[in-house]
């Protein structure tokens, strides 16, 4: 069965005071283990650096975190420098509509859990076409050629 999911439009414009920060930072953004974007490496930022590129990532419904990773690449390997768990209902659900556009910051803590820095983000739920189909429209009291509106008014017990 194919699971449902949502498109994330999140754009991670940049880190600042990022210690022991060299430069080639990148980061990556998780929604689950098999699901993830990279951005490039910014090959000049050391401890500030600036990405401002746009990921699309698809997320599971059922997802209560994504995970952003800021890492450092080496000739051998990526080496994990800080990351934050962000939570979903940070950005969809609540009063505000699917496709709003959420500019967001968190601290970012070491592998040991110690501070180290902050990233700047944007994030924006995407509308599906399965998820906001067209709704079904009647005509009010199953007149034909009826143009007329329908008005509903409380009624107390």
């Amino acid at each position: 069965m194919e699971k449902p999911l949502r498109t994330l439009e999140i754009n991670v414009i940049s880190c600042e005071n990022l210690r022991r920060a060299e430069k080639n930072e990148f980061v990556t953004i998780r929604t689950d283990s098999e699901t993830y974007q990279t951005t490039k490496v910014d090959f000049e930022g050391g401890s500030y650096p600036f990405w401002d590129e746009k990921l699309y990532v698809n997320m599971p419904v059922y997802v209560k975190f994504i995970t952003v990773e800021v890492q450092f690449k080496t000739a051998s390997r990526n080496r994990l420098i800080c990351s934050a768990a962000i939570p979903v209902s940070d950005f969809s659900g609540g009063c505000l509509p699917e496709n709003y556009l959420h500019f967001l910051s968190y601290r970012l803590r070491d592998p040991n859990g110690s501070r180290n820095g902050i990233i700047y983000l944007s994030i924006r739920v995407k509308q599906s076409q399965q998820q906001y189909r067209q709704p079904y429209l009647d005509t009010p009291g199953g007149v034909k050629g009826s143009t007329g509106f329908v008005i509903g008014i409380p009624v107390g017990y």
